[in-house]
């Protein structure tokens, strides 16, 4: 993509990547699932199983699943270019915008397991308490919030593969998820689980590699010297809003509009996206808080300490003969493609380091993908199929209407990311802009499990009330800025910051004026009445038309609704105590301290995020393992479990088992 800069590696090695690992993880996850059937009788034919994992995924790796949600493409590409561009500041906020979401999530998916225990997707619960147009509504925001999640990643992954490998950029649009459309057709929601897990070992380890490898490189040699070139640059180009210019201080503007963008953005992102309530419906009940909490916490690390080293350490290499562009600077369409992490990767290690990157960008983009995948075919099966086409569906029908729902995902995604990189829009310009999209329905969403008087009115209108408004302010204020309504100006910082707010905000007090003068109150067993999805004998209805005692009596024990309360306190603690923490206590006052960084704070600075890191990687990685996964693993491969399928057994049914609470509470 860039025209002053030759690719390092050739284009067979893009395409080697992009379709031999894709390939090969197909292949790898199509054996997985065959064995699980074998082994555990999980039976990927089942809706319930290709769904929501039997909701039997245990804590270690219900907390690697969240690390591996926000090990997006786009994240580690966008972190990096930010801080090259506005300093350090940056890291710290977009670590905020993503474990200040995971721990609030934590507290909606306990709510929704005590609401509706047995629910499937987020939309199933909607319908059941709002009725079809709301529904509807909520089919088109939360579409509208995958897409735009989905497409953003393949257009900074596509343009930095190409960046990378000289590989055509529409043909890495289309390959790039095509391997995962596979493994996710045959494997459905549990593949997607261990495959995070891969997914996630592998970016995790070159990840930690990658950043003492940038550190220690010849040309930077040690903190303290990366601190010094920094300083130098902050006085050769200063950064403007920046206190003294400074790439080393939390006092930065840009930074921190950004910062309350993308923290206001990634709550719709999270709230909106159907996947990760998926992955909530598939924990086990005692594993979904602490997965949530865990992996949120520890998701921090990753756009601080990584990106924070390599936008940088950019900043100390682009000076050197090894940079890419020397003597030339980046262009700014260079800068908003992402290809900054590209060209520290190149210039640090040379063709090691971008083969090194490649495959990092192929992981993470293939991870996001197959949930969003799955997230996308579970709205298609259940709640456009299952609802409006064949009220009375099969579990077959369902499943094979899910299949094309992966199908159709793929192609679609990747057709948009190949009008936007026509049509001249990058990645910035998607981080930007999305949360206008993802934040209108966030507030009623939330209230649809946490207050019984929001009414199916209030509902409706408030969504579509913020986005219109949302609408309004965006263009309003381009044009007030920029005198134009483009591309470019609607991607400027102010009004994509000023309509993400107005859509967020406008509606809350939308729907409790409504509610509170239509003053109804609804009835929270109602939601317990959505069952699972039976076998296939004969047609039954979908969940949500029968009482969800048939299916699970023994779910609302008193020891276990006992748990469950415990649970959601702890799980609201959580929420306030990160949003306290991760946006009010620490970036919030020290950019009001006026202050750039000694070089002794620089340093404990970036030790303590490379500690946080390695952290990370340990609750990425071993805590699955001893969470239950290795006996998983030697079992599949002895083949010595059998039984009458996974729910019934002893043993732990996944890669990580729940906590000790199973053995209180039986599983469902």
């Amino acid at each position: 993509m860039s025209s002053q800069v030759p690719p390092p590696l050739p284009q067979g090695a893009g395409y080697g990547v992009v379709v031999g690992l894709g390939v090969a993880f197909a292949i790898g996850m199509v054996w997985v699932t065959k064995m699980l059937k074998k082994t555990f009788n999980e039976d990927a034919n089942s809706t319930e199983t290709f769904m929501v994992a039997n909701r039997t995924i245990g804590t270690g790796l219900t907390s690697c699943a969240v690390i591996s949600s926000w090990l997006y493409s786009s994240a580690l590409l966008g972190a990096t270019l930010l801080t090259y561009s506005y300093g350090l500041a940056l890291g710290v906020w977009w670590g905020a915008s993503a474990s200040t979401m995971i721990t609030l999530m934590a507290y909606l998916a306990i709510q929704a397991k005590r609401r509706a225990p047995n629910a499937h997707t987020l939309l199933e619960i909607i319908k059941v308490r709002y009725g079809k147009r709301a529904h509807q509504l909520w089919i088109f925001l939360c579409l509208l919030n995958n897409t735009f999640v989905f497409t953003s990643m393949i257009v900074g992954s596509s343009t930095s593969v190409s960046a990378l490998t000289g590989m055509n950029v529409i043909a890495s649009s289309y390959l790039l998820p095509l391997g995962v459309a596979v493994y996710t057709y045959f494997g459905g929601l549990k593949a997607t689980f261990l495959t995070d897990y891969v997914h996630t070992f592998i970016i995790m380890i070159i990840i930690c590699w990658f950043t003492i490898k940038v550190i220690t490189v010849n040309e930077i040699g040690s903190i303290g010297a990366l601190y010094d070139a920094v300083v130098l640059a902050g006085k050769e180009k200063p950064v403007s809003g920046n206190y003294q210019g400074s790439y080393l201080t939390m006092r930065s503007e840009q930074c921190l509009y950004f910062g309350i963008l993308h923290v206001t953005g990634n709550i719709g992102a999270v709230i909106m996206d159907t996947g990760f309530w998926q992955k909530g419906f598939s924990a086990d009940f005692a594993a979904t808080v602490p997965g949530y909490i865990l992996g949120g916490v520890a998701s921090f690390s990753v756009p601080w300490a990584f990106g924070t080293i390599v936008g940088l350490a950019a900043l100390a290499l682009e000076k050197t003969s090894g940079w890419p562009t020397f003597p030339n600077a980046m262009t700014p369409s260079e800068v908003n493609a992402g290809l900054v992490l590209p060209y520290v990767a190149q210039t640090v290690a040379g063709k090691a380091g971008a083969g090194a990157i490649l495959v990092t960008i192929f992981m993470s983009t293939t991870s996001i993908a197959s949930a969003q995948m799955i997230a996308t075919s579970s709205i298609i099966s259940f709640d456009i199929y299952g609802t409006y086409v064949n009220k009375t569906p099969t579990n077959a029908e369902l499943l094979r209407w899910s299949h094309i729902g992966v199908v159709f995902s793929s192609l679609f995604i990747s057709t948009l990311a190949t009008a936007f990189h026509k049509g001249g829009v990058d990645m910035t310009w998607l981080l930007y802009m999305i949360g206008l999209l993802t934040c209108p329905g966030v507030f009623p969403t939330c209230l649809a499990l946490l207050w019984r008087g929001q009414t199916k009115a209030a509902a409706i209108a408030a969504p579509i009330v913020g986005m219109a408004s949302g609408l309004a302010v965006w263009f309003g204020t381009a044009y007030a800025y920029y005198g134009e309504i483009t591309i470019t100006s609607t991607g400027g910082t102010m009004p994509c910051l000023l309509a993400t707010i107005t859509a967020f905000v406008v509606p809350l007090p939308v729907t409790v004026v409504i509610s509170l003068v239509q003053n109804n109150k609804f009835d929270w067993s109602v939601l317990g009445q959505i069952e699972q999805v039976r076998p296939d004998e004969g047609k039954s209805s979908l969940p949500g038309h029968t009482q969800q005692e048939e299916t699970n009596p023994s779910f609302f024990t008193p020891e276990r609704t006992k748990y469950l309360t415990r649970m959601s306190r702890w799980a609201a603690f959580w929420a306030v105590f990160t949003i306290i923490g991760h946006v009010l206590l620490w970036p919030v006052p020290m950019f009001g301290a006026r202050m750039s960084f000694s070089k002794s704070f620089f340093i404990a600075w970036v030790a303590i995020s490379l500690i946080w890191l390695w952290f990370t990687l340990v609750v990425a990685i071993f805590y699955p393992l001893v969470d239950g996964g290795l006996q998983q693993m030697w079992a599949v491969l002895k083949r010595k479990r059998g039984g009458n399928g996974a729910r019934q057994s002893k043993e732990p049914q996944v890669l990580g088992s729940s906590t000790e609470e199973v053995g209180v509470f039986p599983k469902v």
